[in-house]
């Protein structure tokens, strides 16, 4: 089961249950976690989703061997690679900007690249102590594809979203804490237990009001998300074509020759 789904009162735990990748966003994990997600918003007992990931990272990013059969051979035109994006891990962005229920990414290990737009994506974020956050598109001669450029600065102002996109440097919890991109530091082994007691919190107002105070959000915070992933997947794609892009996944890949982690 690539997602695992449990409701308690008016709270769902969505967990991404592959630690095997360290929860690598495959496109088995891409299709459960939005099933998950519309199924939790359809369902009027439910308030807010806490999200987060079994094993020891919250997210690694896009599955590299997924990434890599996109441009091995040229069997893929450019047009088929920005298809594939909007078809595929861009249903997560479309669906969570959709959402009437409040997110809470519960945030342990690493949140890489589409990790780092994932958690991102979610209105509330929980951090471990451990937890380390990094854009890393441009070491992979990418560029965030799936909508991380449209919601980053949104929470942590541009010249902050520009220094994690460009640099492609790792942001450690206080730091993401300090950044605004971070709500809440748990203890040391207390991270579900933290985001349960501010989702629980939530929970308990007037379910109608918290909904339309997401929908009022969403009016007021409105730039054109659409435009913006198309051209995201557009870009993508260009980038996908490109000797950089297959030298630098290719090297990736070598190195964890041996180690099944997943995408970094």
């Amino acid at each position: 089961m690539s997602i695992s789904y449990e409701q308690s009162g008016r709270v769902v735990t969505l967990t991404l249950n592959r630690p095997d990748t360290r929860n690598a966003l495959s496109a088995d994990v891409v299709d459960a976690l939005v099933e998950g997600l519309g199924r939790a918003n359809a369902d009027p007992s439910v308030s807010c989703i806490i999200l987060t990931g079994a094993g020891d990272a919250f997210c690694s990013g896009g599955n590299l061997h997924e990434l890599r059969g996109l441009t091995e051979e040229g069997r893929l035109s450019q047009e088929e690679i920005a298809a594939w994006y909007r078809n595929g891990i861009q249903r997560i962005p479309a669906t969570f900007h959709g959402l009437d229920v409040v997110t809470i990414a519960a945030v342990q290990g690493a949140a890489i690249g589409a990790g780092c737009d994932l958690a991102a994506m979610c209105d509330l974020r929980v951090a471990a102590p451990g937890a380390t956050f990094a854009e890393t598109f441009v070491r992979l001669g990418l560029i965030s594809g799936d909508g991380g450029a449209w919601f980053l600065p949104r929470l942590i102002g541009l010249a902050r979203a520009r220094e994690m996109m460009l640099t492609a440097r790792p942001v450690g919890a206080r730091q993401a804490f300090d950044w605004g991109l971070v709500n809440a530091l748990a203890d040391e082994g207390r991270l579900l237990e933290t985001a349960r007691e501010m989702a629980e919190g939530i929970a308990a107002l007037p379910p109608g009001a918290l909904r339309a105070t997401k929908q009022l959000l969403r009016g007021i915070a409105e730039g054109d998300f659409d435009r913006a992933l198309a051209e995201a997947a557009r870009m993508q794609a260009m980038l996908h074509r490109q000797p950089h892009h297959r030298e630098a996944i290719s090297a990736l890949l070598a190195r964890q020759r041996g180690d099944l982690t997943g995408a970094r």
